[in-house]
């Protein structure tokens, strides 16, 4: 089980939250046109920085390559480039964006979970490829593609068949592995499995939204153990991002009273 390093403080819900040049970026949900800025050793706030006509948070990812920091706007259709001397620029997906990772080539991909799509641009927002899932791939949250060119795929609301974790083929068309079945709260099952992190050596850690826990999952997906229980956790989480060097895991958690989110915050848990 992970160990608890720190939380930050209870806030606004947090819908992105990724690192670059040592510092933390979090973006919250009523708050939508600034990004929080902190350093990851203190945990101390920086900076905030405005994000202009940026309309809805959805994720954040970050690429050291280009030192930038990309953010989904699923209202807009959009994602927003902040790079690091603080320009903002936009693109067009022309669906709504709902995860966001880069892969080794330093691209973004983007799924688009209402049209069960995974789209690849070029950091300045170029279209490179988009990709129709399969039927059997039913509302996909987030997608991360591994040194081999597969795609790591998240997928399943609660009113869903099928609440998989999967992991496709470069082409898309066939699953190669998969882990997961009918939604629920045993060893081997999801209840909204919304967000994923992969390490250096390509296990996989999964964001259980229903369960309240994150798992870890072999590279062919084999059950390995639960990283974060839900006694260590107050709210949902909604998003993770791994630091593979120092071995942490920051993990976004809200609350959700009545359908609306109401409060948030971020805590970085130990998984060595």
């Amino acid at each position: 089980m992970g160990q608890l390093v720190h939380s930050l403080p209870e806030g606004e819900p947090v819908w992105g939250v990724t690192l670059l040049a040592g510092e933390l970026y979090l973006g919250t949900w009523k708050r939508r046109d600034e990004v929080e800025v902190y350093d990851i050793i203190s945990y101390c706030l920086l900076r905030r920085l405005t994000v202009p006509v940026f309309r809805g948070l959805v994720d954040m990812t970050s690429c050291i390559h280009y030192r930038c920091v990309y953010i989904g706007d699923n209202i807009g259709k959009c994602v927003h480039r902040l790079d690091a001397q603080g320009a903002f620029t936009w693109w067009t997906v022309n669906d709504k964006p709902w995860g966001l990772s880069v892969n080794t080539a330093h691209n973004v991909i983007v799924t688009c979970d209402e049209v069960r799509k995974i789209k690849e641009f070029s950091s300045h927002g170029d279209l490179l490829w988009e990709l129709a899932l399969p039927d059997d791939v039913i509302k996909p949250w987030h997608t991360i593609q591994t040194r081999s060119g597969q795609f790591i795929v998240c997928h399943g609301d609660i009113n869903d068949p099928v609440n998989h974790v999967c992991v496709m083929s470069a082409d898309g068309r066939h699953i190669v592995h998969s882990h997961g079945g009918q939604p629920g709260s045993d060893t081997g099952q999801y209840n909204e499995p919304w967000h994923l992190a992969v390490d250096d050596n390509e296990f996989v850690f999964v964001a259980d939204y229903g369960n309240r826990r994150v798992t870890l999952l072999s590279p062919t997906l084999q059950y390995v153990r639960q990283v974060v229980s839900r006694d260590q956790l107050k709210w949902e989480p909604m998003r993770l991002c791994l630091d593979t060097e120092r071995r942490l895991l920051y993990v976004a958690e809200n609350e959700c009273k009545d359908g609306n989110w109401t409060a948030g915050r971020v805590v970085v848990l130990s998984v060595i």
